[in-house]
Order: structure tokens, then sequence, then C-alpha cells
């Protein structure tokens, strides 16, 4: 089995742990690589260093080490080529993580294939002028679309397969999958939802409003997100660099022609990760 390791070295703690995945799978004789940018911090390693495209173009399943942001930018990377993905924990929470950094004598599970994928559904998003795709970005987790002015709140109108149902006078509007009802869903008062139940969640920012509150939608439901009052906004896919929705286009968020396929070694599930990660926290 062919491995690339994709490390967040700015974790004080992801190099040690990424020094002892390299370790184990170097004792279950696995091929690993790494980036090329990477080769001054694990040359000792006697891992491969290839161009990024290369490296994961090429390997059979690739390993995040990091914390949620880390392993969920990894997912995309992996997802796009058909690639799965196991999350290795070196930062606070990653309720992402498949492995703690204490549990890598469970990699050998990995390299012997005895393990599970959990599909998890991805939104495409792309901002529209007219039919024309301006720009178009993936998600693993959420996308967030506010007014290019984050002080203001803002009018945002929402469609629903071509069908207008709500404007919103908020701070934004949250669109997420089931795996990213846990982030930053959750905070803004969004339900939790088994990622089993594949569905796309709409949760307003700070509605000026009593009544508006958190939506569930059928996975093949289209949204379509504008500015009520011309105004300029901004969407964020899984909290990378906002890209600008200027006036007169549109954002349209849909089902991902693909999933992100999770590595799962051990046998806890969602309620347990979900306890353990959250509900235990102090």
């Amino acid at each position: 089995m062919k491995i690339t390791l994709v490390p967040n070295l700015t974790r004080s703690e992801a190099a040690g742990v990424t020094a002892g995945i390299c370790s184990s799978l170097k004792k279950l004789g696995a091929e690993f690589c790494f980036s090329a940018e990477h080769k001054s911090e694990f040359e000792f390693t006697g891992a491969k260093f290839l161009p990024e495209e290369d490296a994961l173009d090429g390997c059979d399943a690739v390993i995040a080490v990091g914390g949620d942001g880390s392993i969920i930018h990894a997912a995309k990377l992996a997802a796009v080529r058909h690639k799965p993905i196991l999350g290795v924990n070196a930062g606070r929470l990653a309720f992402m993580a498949g492995l703690e950094d204490n549990e890598l004598h469970l990699l050998s599970r990995l390299i012997e294939g005895d393990y599970s994928l959990d599909k998890r559904l991805m939104l495409k998003t792309k901002i529209m002028k007219g039919s024309e795709v301006i720009d178009s970005d993936y998600c693993v987790n959420d996308c967030l679309i506010t007014n290019e002015e984050k002080q203001r709140m803002t009018a945002i109108d929402v469609s629903l397969n071509s069908s207008r149902f709500n404007s919103y006078l908020c701070d934004g509007v949250l669109i997420s999958t089931p795996t990213g009802s846990t982030a930053y869903s959750l905070s803004a008062g969004g339900p939790v939802v088994d990622p089993e139940l594949e569905s796309i969640l709409l949760t307003p920012l700070c509605p000026h409003s009593l009544v508006d509150r958190s939506l569930i939608f059928r996975p093949d439901a289209v949204l379509t997100v504008n500015s009520a009052e011309e105004q300029t906004l901004c969407i964020s896919a899984d909290g990378v660099q906002p890209v600008t929705i200027e006036k007169g286009c549109h954002a349209e968020i849909s089902r991902a022609e693909f999933t992100a396929n999770f590595i799962r070694i051990k046998s806890d599930n969602f309620i347990d990760i979900l306890y353990k990660k959250l509900a235990q926290r102090r």
C-alpha cells in the first residue's frame, strides 16, 4: 500500500506524531511519501518526496496529521482524486480524526485492509453570473455566505430549486453537510445530524427574527443565495479565503458529485465520538 502523508506542521505536536507514523509504516512494509516541501523535516524517515500533485495522484490512501481544519483540507484534496483518508489527531478536538496519537499501533489494520469507509456527502459551491460559472469549490463541512462588510447585518434571499422561499436579515447564512453539523453550525444553534443521514442544512447566523431557525433539506436540493439589497456578498468554503460574490451574481450550493471517504479503523460510532469529543469536554 502506498500512503501519502499530509501533516500540518503549524501544530506543535504534528512533527512528532508524523515521525511516529513513518516509523510504524516502515515496520509494516508500506511505501509512504510527502510532498517535496516537507523534505527538510522528514528526510530522515526514508520517505519519498514528490510534487504534491504526484504524491496525491499516485497513492492508495492519504493520512492527514493535525486538527479538524487540517484533516478537512486534506480530505478535499483526497476526495477530488477518489482517495480515502485517515485523520490522525495532533490538534485539540480533532472530531474528524480516526486515530489518536497513542493509537498508531492500529495502523496495521490500515495496511491489512481491516477497515471500513465512512462516505460523507460533500457540497459544491458555484458563483454564477447568469448561467456562467465564475468560480467553484467544494466543502466537507460548510460554506459561509456573509456581507462583505462583516460588521453589518444584511438581507439575504435564499431560493430552493429555483423557487424563492425566504429572505433573512442576519449576519450571514451557513450551508453545511451532516459532517459539518457538529462544527460552526452547531455553535450557531443548528441541529446535530448523523452523517449517515444525507442532507443539506441551512442555518441563519444571528437572524433578526423570532421564528427563523435551521432547516434541513433533502440531499438533491439546490440552494441559490443572493443579496436582497444589491450588496456585495462573499463566500468561504470550509473556512478558506473568502471569494467575492459581485453584484449581479449569485451563489449556488448543491451536492458534490463525489464523497469524502474517511477511513474508520476503530469500532466507535458517531454517537461514541460525539460524546467523547463534545459532551465530556470541560
